[in-house]
């Protein structure tokens, strides 16, 4: 089974439009389309909300390349989008993710999905990303960098109707093996943000968020799977997304619904990629006061991506297919959305 890498924090982008490409890994902002956006003019509802009809944000762009089996495709990643209307929020119907790759041929390589490259892609794709608020940074690369995005906007302009949340650029870190959850929890004592200066204790010490000590196998007031869940997210309290092509996603609720097959080549969906309760954290920190009604709303746990596990692009009669447009493909994938369940209903569950 493929392990798990997880999507960490990195630094604030300067401008929450400011353009990069879709080999970048990052939280809100604009997607980085590689092909014209026109072309999504032959369904243009894929970018807009199913409950609505307002035009979505994007919430999460990651680049994901497949190596595994008789896939090698390095030009892939996934959007997920989210409506801001505020009564959309907590509704499932308001959630999309977009796979887009290009054509490839298979490849008859049957390695591995190599993670090893895929943590290495998001790292170098970060290296890239601007200065970080409140961090300094090298101004010589950074005028490289900028130069680089200036040429990216001349090409295809910026975008200044679709609505954005901040957006922040993504480091990936591979998950530690079970074994070392315990001792990362016990060593752990408070969540690694930066506080603001002057936010001190009457002691004169700068106030933490200390992390509570859990006996997880005794616990007898909550659910099983969620404490499961609260486990692994308190080994690493930071992290913003799980991905693990055909792994097993980290469920906050026992129940499931079915991802169902993939409407064009009809291949079972399998798990990719999940969103994690901190994205909503630091989008927090940083909203503007438009968006932060729609984010209060987010009542969700965790929101999971299954993608089709061919991961298909070339199993069809393309020129009957609209969802080609020259050598690149747009599908939409399903997302499950996992909320918060009161207490009541988790010792329901947990003792009958």
């Amino acid at each position: 089974m493929s392990r798990v890498v997880l999507g960490l924090p990195g630094p604030w982008a300067e401008d929450n439009r400011e353009p990069s490409d879709h080999y970048t890994t990052k939280i809100g902002g604009l997607p980085d389309w590689p092909l014209p956006i026109e072309a999504l003019k032959f369904n243009p509802t894929l970018i807009h909300c199913t409950q609505c009809g307002s035009k979505l944000c994007l919430v999460a762009q990651v680049y994901a390349p497949v190596s595994s089996g008789t896939l090698n495709i390095e030009d892939r990643l996934l959007l997920v989008f989210a409506c801001v209307t505020p009564n959309c929020g907590s509704s499932p119907l308001s959630w999309r993710a977009l796979r887009i790759q290009k054509v490839e041929n298979e490849s008859k390589d049957n390695e591995d999905l190599d993670l090893e490259d895929l943590s290495k892609a998001f790292s170098e794709v970060t290296s890239l990303s601007s200065e970080p608020k409140k961090i300094s940074s090298n101004r010589n690369s950074e005028g490289a960098v900028k130069h680089s995005l200036s040429l990216i906007a001349q090409t295809r302009g910026v975008d200044t109707d679709t609505p954005v949340m901040p957006c922040f650029y993504i480091y990936s870190q591979a998950e530690p093996s079970s074994k070392d959850f315990s001792s990362m929890c016990s060593n752990h004592s408070s969540l690694s943000v930066k506080e603001k200066e002057g936010d001190i204790d009457d002691h004169g010490q700068e106030e933490t968020w200390e992390a509570e000590n859990y006996e997880y196998d005794k616990a007898l007031n909550a659910d099983r799977t969620y404490l499961k869940f609260k486990k692994q997210l308190d080994a690493s309290p930071e992290q913003c997304f799980r991905y693990a092509f055909g792994g097993k996603p980290l469920l906050a609720t026992a129940e499931v619904d079915n991802a169902g097959k993939c409407g064009l080549c009809g291949a079972s969906r399998h798990f990719e990629l999940q969103l994690m309760p901190p994205l909503i954290y630091f989008l927090q920190e940083e909203v503007d006061d438009c968006h932060k009604g729609s984010l209060e709303n987010w009542n969700w746990l965790t929101l999971v991506v299954y993608t089709c596990s061919k991961s298909c692009s070339n199993s069809f009669d393309e020129e009957k297919s609209i969802h080609g447009h020259g050598q690149w493909f747009v599908v939409e994938e399903t997302v499950l959305v996992q909320f918060d369940k009161p207490l009541n209903e988790c010792l329901q569950r947990y003792f009958s």
